[in-house]
């Protein structure tokens, strides 16, 4: 069995699930991030761990990469993941395949110096490079096939609902 093959098996398989029962695609992903040493976190999901830090010139000890790294990490990843998939369903081969996600920032807004500039992204291209034999009309549209379904252009693109709880542990004292 190729890669192909057993990529495109295990969707039939998941999606042939989820149309049994879609109950079995909902799910809540959850991440702890730890503050260990100044700014320096250990992430953990199940049993991922993960360290996220800040430069050394931003006060942090530069343990390890920044979020916005694990950011457009993410959302490289999920694409090309996405991309590899949906070839693999239709029966084609991108024998190599990746992609380059840029993002525009102003850390001006992150450190206070930069009023009205959001201290998010303020621009993000991501740039597909695939080798392959298909046809441009093929590739293209596995390409917006998965762009269509992939859950990290979704969140990128779309605002999110963020909701904030807070836990106190240790009050202060009167």
């Amino acid at each position: 069995m190729t890669e192909n093959d057993k990529i495109s098996s295990a969707i039939h398989r998941v999606r042939n699930t989820l149309r049994q029962k879609p109950s079995f695609g909902l799910g809540t992903g959850i991440s702890r991030a730890t503050v260990t040493d100044g700014l320096t976190c250990s992430v953990q999901e199940g049993n991922w761990k993960l360290v996220a830090d800040m430069p050394e010139q931003a006060g942090g000890n530069a343990k390890g990469p920044t979020p916005g790294v694990y950011g457009r990490a993410a959302l490289g990843s999920c694409l090309a993941i996405g991309y590899m998939m949906r070839a693999a369903e239709n029966g084609i081969l991108f024998t190599k395949l990746q992609v380059e996600v840029q993002a525009d920032y102003d850390d001006g807004a992150l450190f206070g110096t930069a009023p009205g500039t959001p201290p998010g992204y303020l621009e993000i291209r991501y740039t597909v490079t695939v080798d392959s034999d298909a046809s441009e009309e093929d590739i293209t549209r596995v390409l917006d096939e998965a762009d269509e379904h992939s859950p990290y252009l979704d969140v990128f693109s779309r605002a999110q609902k963020c909701r904030r709880i807070v836990q106190i542990v240790s009050p202060k004292q009167a």
